[in-house]
C-alpha cells in the first residue's frame, strides 16, 4: 500500500469515495457529513492546496484524506487542552472506498499519516469527529489517540483528540 498526494486526475474517483462514506454516515445513523459538506469544492480546494492523500493498493484508490500542516483555526477555542502546543498536522475528510470494506483501511491510512508526519519533523497530528462516529472513535482509540475536549465547526461540537509520537 502507498499513501500518496492526490492528482487532479483523481477527483472524480474521490469524490466517489466522499459519496459513499456519505451514505454509510447516513446509514449508520450519524448527523456527520449529512449537510452537503464535504463537498466537490472541499475537495477541490484540497488538491490546489496539495492537502489531498490517497491511500491506493495496485494503483487503486482505497481511501482519501485531507493532511493539512498548517493551524486549524477552529482548534484554537477547543474546550479542553491539547496534549501538545508544537507544529502538528490536521487531518480531515478520512474517508474509504466501498473496495476497502473489511480491510482495516482506515486505521492503516493513520498509521501511514504518522510516517508523512515524521518525514516533515512533525510529532503530532490533530483530529475530530462527531460524537457518533463510532467507527472512526475506535479507530482513534485504537491507535492510541488521546481525547482533548471538543471543538467546533459549522455550529456543532465535535470530539477533538491528539497523538504525539
Amino acid at each position: 500500500m502507498i499513501l500518496r498526494k492526490a492528482k487532479q486526475a483523481e477527483l472524480s474517483i474521490i469524490w466517489e469515495i466522499i459519496q459513499y462514506a456519505i451514505e454509510q454516515r447516513r446509514k449508520d445513523g450519524s448527523d456527520q457529513w449529512q449537510d452537503g459538506y464535504p463537498n466537490e469544492h472541499s475537495i477541490q480546494d484540497d488538491l490546489n492546496n496539495g492537502n489531498a492523500y490517497v491511500l491506493t493498493e495496485d494503483e487503486v484508490v482505497l481511501a482519501y484524506a485531507a493532511i493539512i500542516f498548517d493551524k486549524e483555526p477552529a482548534y484554537e477555542g477547543i474546550e479542553g487542552a491539547w496534549l501538545s502546543n508544537t507544529d502538528y498536522a490536521v487531518v480531515h475528510r478520512v474517508a474509504a472506498s466501498e473496495l476497502a470494506k473489511g480491510k482495516s483501511i482506515a486505521t492503516k491510512l493513520f498509521q501511514m499519516i504518522e510516517g508523512v508526519c515524521l518525514e516533515r519533523g512533525v510529532h503530532s497530528i490533530k483530529v475530530d469527529t462527531n460524537f457518533d462516529n463510532i467507527p472512526m472513535l475506535k479507530i482513534l482509540e485504537k491507535l492510541g489517540y488521546s481525547y482533548c475536549g471538543e471543538v467546533y465547526f459549522r455550529g456543532g461540537a465535535r470530539k477533538a483528540f491528539e497523538k504525539v509520537f
